[in-house]
């Protein structure tokens, strides 16, 4: 079976996915770029077709207005885009990082390429963290990603990893403006306004962190409880129903944390389930494809869809 991952590394315990180069604490940047498979760069040629029939050899034409991204280690092609497209190196996902990490204190913790080339990523932990009723932990993370065959702009958010279930969760600030920075292909990659524009800040952090606690503290019944599930695998009418029944049992008992006092029989805890379910479980061919519609693809989807509905439950 092809895998999405072309490489990937990681610090500290195993990722939920499995996967990836196990590095030590505080290497740097250029060791990142050589064990995440990131040490190449993106190179550009116009875009050639030859004319004439299966018979007949005609004459090599150029397209103009698009070009062939492809890499420079192995030559492989990554996409045919628009003469405007502005490309984003594997080294700037990296280099976003550097002076968080050298003066804020923060710690790379994962780095990859997905899909031969075509999706890059970077995660590092920030040093903030929170606790939702008295020993359920969560860390904060920003994650940097791009992608060069038109399935994503450049993207940088805040993440939230629950220590107990290794659960992710975008941090979405409702109410109080975004906590994502995406940038256009067809815009320049400015690192520093990104930066500017996500506002990698304290009150941010806490802003969510008190969402959560406001979740912890709501009570659901158990119809409730079904009719949140239902609404979050119900797409067109249609419910997935093998999807709501494992998710309704991740709640009751059966998933990772669903018995502390933050998440047994609350908001927080339906949220909680969501993602698991999402993280660990849900269908796919395999851990690199499941990493992959978590953060970027329709599992990203659900749980977002899965924090919006929660946070109706305590409008």
């Amino acid at each position: 079976m092809a895998h999405l991952v072309e490489q990937m590394a990681y610090v500290g315990t195993t990722p939920w996915h499995g996967l990836g180069n196990q590095l030590t604490e505080n290497q740097p940047l250029e060791i990142w770029a050589e064990q995440a498979g990131m040490n190449w760069q993106i190179e550009e040629s116009p875009v050639h077709f030859i004319t004439g029939n299966g018979s007949h050899m005609g004459e090599l034409k150029e397209h103009n207005p698009s070009k062939v991204l492809y890499r420079s280690d192995t030559h492989d092609a990554l996409s045919v885009v628009g003469s405007r497209y502005k490309v984003v190196q594997p080294e700037e996902i990296l280099e976003f990082y550097r002076d968080l990490t050298e003066q804020s204190g923060f710690q790379l913790e994962t780095a990859g390429v997905l899909k031969g080339g075509r999706k890059l990523w970077a995660l590092a932990r920030t040093g903030q963290s929170g606790i939702v009723k008295g020993r359920d932990e969560l860390n904060a993370y920003v994650l940097l990603a791009t992608a060069c065959d038109g399935t994503m702009a450049t993207t940088a958010q805040f993440t939230s990893v629950r220590v107990v279930c290794n659960n992710t969760l975008s941090v979405a600030l409702h109410n109080q403006g975004a906590s994502t920075v995406k940038v256009r292909h067809n815009t320049e990659f400015n690192a520093h306004q990104v930066k500017n524009g996500l506002g990698i800040s304290i009150s941010s952090w806490d802003t969510f962190m008190y969402q959560l606690k406001t979740l912890s503290e709501r009570k659901v019944r158990d119809k409730e409880a079904r009719d949140f599930i239902s609404n979050i695998y119900t797409s067109n009418g249609v419910v997935s129903q093998k999807a709501m029944a494992r998710t309704l049992e991740l709640y009751e008992g059966k998933g990772r944390g669903s018995e502390m006092a933050s998440a047994k029989g609350t908001a927080y805890g339906l949220l909680n389930a969501v993602t698991e379910f999402v993280d660990h479980e849900r269908r796919a061919r395999g851990n690199d494809y499941r990493l992959d519609s978590a953060w970027f693809g329709v599992g990203a989807n659900l749980k977002d869809k899965a924090l919006n509905h929660a946070m109706l439950l305590v409008a």
